[in-house]
């Protein structure tokens, strides 16, 4: 007994429902709606046994609608499914934001067939139905069916169920976008407060403006809440001391010991009692026993300044604190466990002492878990003035001397200068020029002769080249003649040149080496 159109309309009725809960629990599968249109759309056609089917989405930026998830198309054919606002049915649903159902697409001029998918022959049986997908009165899309004529009913509720399901995606478009412009907002926010950190973020104890030395800072604000190993890397007089004391008074360990250990100073007799300390006369002169300064460093800092200075036997037993965080006393037994973190800092370059095998491979691993580069003040000629200021700040208050300013000739020699002994030179230079100056001024004289340029001390050389050499020579000639007491063979001699050689330059010049005889 066939069913009743009531029964048959029912189980219909039952399906749509199915259908529409199957895609709404497949929209909430993931937040990346592109992820899910694919299964959407395969839904679809398990209900509607359709031929093609496409989910189209405009770009708001560029007005193009392209396909996003397709059924029944190859990717070529998908590449080609691309059209502008208004163009063919497609564009004109996304325009206009209103369905549009073609019975069949053969006799639909604005049909533009852009994939290519459907053959000729096939037109009198293929019927079209575009549906918007809108969010509010904007329209972000088109959901459209290829499928074999059915009669005017069938296609109506084939609108009506894709409609539903481009409304069920509308809205899951519509939150995700809401969901993106939030986590968007919060990752500005975020990258704003970063900023704001990292402006405000700089250590008491270091000057400088500098982006190389920003980044410095950047570097000590991420590893000083963590426990990482650091190694500290830069020329001698960078300031890589200062550095460990930043990390460690911005650490979890502020309120711990900070203990320093140069290793560079310390005897190798000695180095290892200094680091781990020792029992009573386990060695002459061990009077009593001593804690190390590992022991010392419990729960605290340890900065072992001149790493590579380290002798190799050394070397292995720090090795084993580094990956034990354990050790014995020298002349002890008893092992002692400690919790500190390490700081390290070089001035030499390791990977050169591991080529000829002075430094550990395995220990410069462990120590090099987060480096940090101090870069020289000639890289850094933008801190220079601020550093100077500081440090005459410094000096005048601890001399009790008023300095109001540095001169426009000095300021030109420290910033030419290109300070090889970085900024603890530039420190020494401050301390003598605030001590010499009598005028609240640090005028240019009050520098080292190391800075001192020609033009500042009046010694620029006058004349022409040919001018300037052949005074320069006849000064070498006469202190030669001056140290040999006149004598032309041990005169040529300390200036490497053969005795004519030396005759010539002699005559040359109008010396007489008489005249030097017999002086001291």
């Amino acid at each position: 007994m066939p069913d009743s159109p009531s029964e048959v309309e029912y189980r219909g009725k039952f399906e749509e429902l199915s259908l529409l809960f199957e895609i709404s629990q497949l929209l909430d599968q993931s937040l990346d709606i592109k992820q899910v249109l694919q299964p959407v759309l395969k839904a679809v056609t398990d209900h509607l046994g359709m031929l093609r089917g496409t989910i189209t989405l405009l770009n708001r930026r560029t007005g193009d609608i392209s396909i996003e998830a397709a059924y029944g198309l190859s990717e070529p054919q998908r590449q080609k499914g691309r059209y502008r606002l208004g163009e063919g049915v497609t564009g004109r649903v996304v325009e206009t934001g209103t369905a549009s159902i073609i019975p069949r697409i053969a006799d639909d001029p604005e049909f533009l067939n852009r994939t290519g998918a459907r053959k000729t022959k096939q037109y009198q049986d293929i019927s079209f139905i575009c549906v918007p997908i809108k969010i509010g009165n904007e329209t972000i899309g088109a959901f459209s069916i290829d499928r074999e004529f059915a009669g005017e009913s069938a296609l109506r509720d084939d609108v009506r169920v894709l409609s539903v399901a481009a409304s069920l995606i509308a809205q899951a478009v519509k939150i995700r976008q809401s969901v993106m412009e939030e986590r968007e907002q919060l990752l500005r926010e975020n990258t704003r407060l970063q900023e704001e950190l990292r402006a405000k973020f700089q250590p008491t104890n270091i000057i400088g403006k500098s982006k190389a030395m920003q980044n410095v800072f950047d570097m000590i604000a991420q590893v000083s809440k963590s426990e990482a190993t650091v190694l500290i890397r830069g020329e001698s007089g960078t300031g890589k001391e200062l550095v460990a004391h930043a990390i460690h008074y911005n650490s979890l360990r502020e309120t711990k010991p900070f203990i320093k250990v140069n290793c560079a100073a310390l005897p190798e007799t000695i180095i290892e009692s200094e680091l781990f300390g020792h029992e009573k006369g386990s060695f002459t002169g061990a009077i009593s026993s001593r804690k190390g300064r590992f022991e010392s460093a419990n729960g605290g800092t340890i900065f072992l300044d001149e790493i590579g200075d380290l002798s190799p036997a050394t070397q292995i037993k720090l090795l084993r604190v580094l990956q034990e965080r354990e050790f014995e006393r020298v002349g002890g037994n008893e092992t002692v466990r400690t919790n500190v973190r390490v700081i390290a800092a070089t001035n030499r370059n390791l990977e050169q002492l591991m080529e000829t095998n002075t430094f550990r491979e395995d220990l410069y691993y462990r120590l090099n878990v987060f480096p940090i580069h101090i870069p020289p003040l000639r890289d850094r000629k933008s801190d220079i003035l601020l550093l100077s200021d500081h440090f005459i700040d410094k000096y005048a208050a601890q001399n009790h001397r008023a300095i109001r300013r540095i001169s426009t000739p000095a300021i030109d020699l420290l910033m030419n200068y290109h300070w090889p002994g970085n900024v603890r030179e530039l420190e020494n230079c401050i301390e003598r020029a605030v001590l010499l100056s009598v005028d609240e001024v640090i005028h240019s004289h009050h520098l080292p002769p190391t800075l001192q340029s020609a033009e500042s001390t009046d010694t620029r050389l006058r004349g022409t080249l040919d001018e300037s050499l052949n005074n320069i020579e006849r000064e070498l000639l006469l202190d030669a003649l001056k140290s040999t007491k006149g004598n032309m063979a041990k005169a040529a001699r300390l200036l490497g040149v053969t005795e004519r050689v030396m005759g010539l330059r002699v005559n040359k010049h109008d010396i007489d080496p008489r005249h030097y005889k017999g002086r001291g």
